[in-house]
């Protein structure tokens, strides 16, 4: 513990000397450049970027990823990436490892964001609009079109992300689009983000973590069962997590 302590106080100066402007400037550089490619080329190309930010993210902190089960993914097709929610660096570990194009669902109030909504806005990411589930089913309902040739759609279940480490109960959202649009789900497990990033405003230290991307469930052996596929997909995702998670 008093290791832990040392280690957190001799890393403060290089959080707010080095660790806070890069990532400042490397999101301002990579939301222009998204998006400005995204306008000129397309919004896959921009997403490129995204990858650029996600891995210089990791590399400012350090962030030390390990990634399993690349194997398990078929190029050209589209998913419902569904993952557990650790932290915010959850983001820069599925942007920079997944290693497939894919769209974000986030919520609406995101798109003011500076620099970085325009840009998601751009290369195509979901803005969800929960004012009503009328608004939300809408908001689905348009992006759907983004889901095909290989582009996916990463989903949070849990809906936020668990302070304690321990996984929360999963929401019906994904696995509702996935049964709608016959879209396989992709379980993906990530471990160690939560001790990257905790509570706090930029509570940030390095560390390891891990992806683990497990075989993807055909969602038409559930049509009936939207429930136990929820349970299936939970349970993968869980059986990789610690002990406790």
């Amino acid at each position: 513990m008093q290791m832990k302590k040392t280690g957190y106080i001799l890393y403060q100066p290089y959080k707010w000397l080095v660790y806070v402007p890069l990532m400042v400037s490397s999101t301002i550089i990579c939301s222009i450049l998204a998006a400005v490619t995204a306008i000129l080329f397309s919004p896959r190309m921009g997403s490129f970027f995204g990858k650029v930010w996600a891995k210089s993210s990791a590399l400012f902190t350090p962030m030390f990823v390990k990634v399993s089960g690349r194997e398990n993914i078929k190029r050209g097709e589209s998913y419902v990436i569904v993952a557990n929610h650790q932290s915010q660096y959850d983001i820069f570990l599925l942007c920079g490892w997944v290693g497939i194009d894919f769209k974000w669902i986030m919520k609406k109030e995101l798109r003011k964001a500076p620099f970085i909504g325009y840009a998601s806005a751009k290369v195509g990411h979901i803005f969800l609009d929960r004012s009503s589930p009328r608004a939300a089913i809408e908001s689905i309902e348009a992006s759907k079109k983004q889901l095909v040739n290989g582009t996916s759609v990463v989903i949070f279940p849990e809906g936020t992300r668990s302070r304690d480490g321990k996984m929360r109960k999963f929401k019906k959202g994904a696995f509702k689009i996935a049964l709608q649009l016959e879209l396989p789900i992709l379980p993906v497990t990530i471990v160690g983000t939560n001790k990257i990033m905790g509570s706090g405003f930029i509570n940030v230290m390095p560390g390891s973590t891990m992806l683990i991307i497990h075989k993807p469930i055909d969602v038409n052996e559930f049509m009936d069962s939207p429930e136990e596929l929820i349970k299936v997909t939970r349970d993968i995702i869980k059986a990789s997590l610690p002990v406790g998670g």
